[in-house]
């Protein structure tokens, strides 16, 4: 391999969209489980011989992924997964501190529609890391139709890119249940007001809350059909069951299990969050308009 050499690890749609990016200014590889028929596609093992990794596989596969398939061997790593541990509440940056130095690995945050990054749309994400080198380096591999930013409040990010999904959930019942945009409009502002509730607590900037991380990754999310955990919330709205919404979504909708781990350290930590609990129970069988009623009381 030559000195810059990088692969995407993960060919779901976010990942063949990183991959079409960043194959703009040199030759990137891209791996998968299924062989797929994508142009620079290579099995695992030389995906993983990569100086610079950038891994696209969803949040709750990542620590089985980890100790089946990866050897730290050196590799610059870029996280382009969004989520929250279900069955333990653990972040991934948490998760991955057991396979990979601190100053080695980076999360991307921002709104970031993979539609839209395949056809060269232009976008800007936050490279979150601890080491200002590291996303030097991981800049110079972005195409000029994608503005990185740098920031170091890794659990911001981390926090933002996870919560925005269960927010997305129930923005799509608001529309689904026909409430209007006001409604919509207070929900998604009390959403980001709860986000950055939930991150302050675990020690995040709350002005990450406000940037591209936070509001400009929510703001996307919950306003479009573009959106898996948006199309999540429109299905419960219409009650359908959740394993049919998610048969017909064909994808990963992250906010589902991510409503999962939030409830759990809510609890825990005694924080404040009924939106995210509200779809909690949504997901788990309560009636939206009973959630509704519930929401306006509190």
């Amino acid at each position: 391999m030559n000195q810059k050499s990088i692969a995407v690890i993960g060919a779901g749609k976010w990942g063949q969209a990183l991959h079409f990016a960043l194959n703009q200014r040199q030759k990137c590889f891209i791996t998968s489980r299924t062989k797929r028929d994508i142009e620079n596609f290579v099995d695992l093992k030389t995906a993983l011989d990569c100086d610079y990794l950038v891994i696209a596989i969803p949040a709750q596969e990542i620590r089985s992924w980890l100790k089946e398939n990866f050897i730290f061997k050196g590799q610059k790593i870029l996280v382009a997964s969004k989520g929250i541990e279900a069955t333990t509440g653990e972040f991934l940056n948490e998760i991955y501190a057991s396979f990979v130095p601190d100053e080695n690995i980076g999360f991307i945050s921002g709104p970031s529609f993979a539609a839209e990054v395949i056809k060269g749309l232009p976008c800007a994400l936050v490279i979150n890391t601890i080491s200002k080198k590291l996303y030097v380096e991981f800049e110079m591999f972005f195409p000029d139709f994608i503005k990185t930013y740098y920031s170091d409040d890794v659990i911001g990010a981390e926090i933002a890119g996870a919560y925005k999904n269960v927010l997305a959930i129930a923005s799509g019942i608001c529309e689904g249940l026909n409430l209007g945009k006001n409604a919509q409009a207070s929900l998604i502002a009390r959403g980001l007001v709860e986000m950055q509730r939930f991150g302050k607590h675990f020690g995040a900037d709350e002005s990450s809350f406000i940037g591209l991380s936070g509001a400009g990754d929510l703001f996307l999310t919950a306003n479009s059909t573009m959106s898996r955990n948006y199309r999540v919330g429109l299905g419960l709205a219409q009650n359908k069951k959740l394993d049919e919404i998610l048969i017909e979504l064909g994808e990963v909708a992250e906010g589902v299990k991510t409503s999962i781990a939030i409830k759990g350290l809510s609890k825990e930590h005694n924080i404040y969050t009924p939106i995210a609990n509200e779809v909690y129970q949504i997901i788990n069988g309560k009636n939206p308009k009973d959630s509704l009623r519930d929401l306006l009381k509190n």
